[in-house]
């Protein structure tokens, strides 16, 4: 107990040439002293008296350690679901590509079939070949789930809708509503 006192004597002494730098407390004239500590030996009651001792303490230097939250590698069936995922991904975007394609090229006829003059009805025929492989395309994709159906009756409808403007602008058509009003 002598000695805990002794200690507790000397601590103000220590305290004043004591710096704190950053997580570690180091005493500036002595390399043994690594940081402050309560020892062991001495009881609840010498606390409470305001005694205080030091004594030496070697810690490891630690190393900041990240954790990830989710596993590294997945589920197989992850893994597949993945796999699949891909593969359905290649094969739609292709589809999506081949509809787009087969539009592009019967919008692009029928505007310059628009912009002729002289433009006979016989004309058509080609480009109504190609509105019927567009809409096979697009009922393709809709059949196997590339496009949904409404999707898929859209395009048909502005298709169709192109081509009528077309033969009306030429005069090969008449709607009805304005047969019926004339």
């Amino acid at each position: 107990m002598a000695a805990a006192v002794q200690c507790c004597l000397a601590l103000p002494s220590k305290l004043s040439s004591l710096s704190i730098n950053g997580s570690s407390a180091i005493h500036s004239n002595s390399r043994h002293f690594r940081s402050l500590s309560f020892s062991s030996s001495i009881s609840n009651t010498f606390f409470s008296g305001g005694c205080l001792s030091m004594s030496t303490v070697q810690r490891p230097i630690r190393h900041s350690v990240v954790c990830e939250v989710a596993p590294t590698k997945k589920a197989d069936s992850a893994v597949k679901r993945a796999r699949q995922a891909e593969k359905r991904r290649i094969y739609n975007k292709a589809r999506k590509s081949e509809v787009r394609t087969r539009m592009t090229k019967v919008l692009d006829a029928l505007d310059e079939l628009r912009k002729k003059p002289e433009a006979q009805a016989e004309e058509v025929l080609p480009i109504e070949k190609l509105i019927a492989e567009a809409y096979s395309v697009i009922d393709k994709a809709v059949k196997v789930g590339t496009l949904h159906r409404n999707t898929g009756a859209h395009r048909k409808s502005r298709l169709a809708r192109r081509k009528k403007a077309v033969e009306v602008h030429h005069g090969w058509y008449t709607p009805a509503a304005a047969a019926v009003n004339a």
